[in-house]
């Protein structure tokens, strides 16, 4: 399956609409709609919302995230927004701040 990349070096300011997975490893800034899987990788940073299928974060977010499936939250994450997921997982060493809503 082919993915949308954001490379490190690379800051994108918009909207970012993508049938496929997205993932981000620069910085972003605005919205960001996937019909697939978001990946936020460690070191990345996203000043936006995002809707999306299942979202995996390791950098930092700042926005509200809505997923039809999951979001996990990892090791290292830094989270400030609201999540709205079927499930959400937030594992030791990541940061959260916002509210959680799981029905969707």
């Amino acid at each position: 399956m082919a993915s949308t990349v954001i490379g490190a070096g690379i800051t994108i300011e918009g909207e970012i609409t993508s049938d496929e997975d997205v993932v981000v490893q620069g910085t972003f800034r605005g919205k960001l709609v996937a019909k697939d899987a978001v990946t936020i990788e460690q070191g990345a940073m996203v000043e936006a919302d995002i809707a999306s299928g299942p979202v995996a974060i390791s950098g930092g977010v700042t926005g509200n995230i809505l997923s039809t499936d999951r979001v996990d939250l990892q090791t290292g994450a830094r989270v400030i927004g609201n999540v709205k997921a079927t499930r959400i997982t937030i594992a030791d060493g990541a940061q959260f701040k916002g509210n959680v809503d799981m029905d969707v």
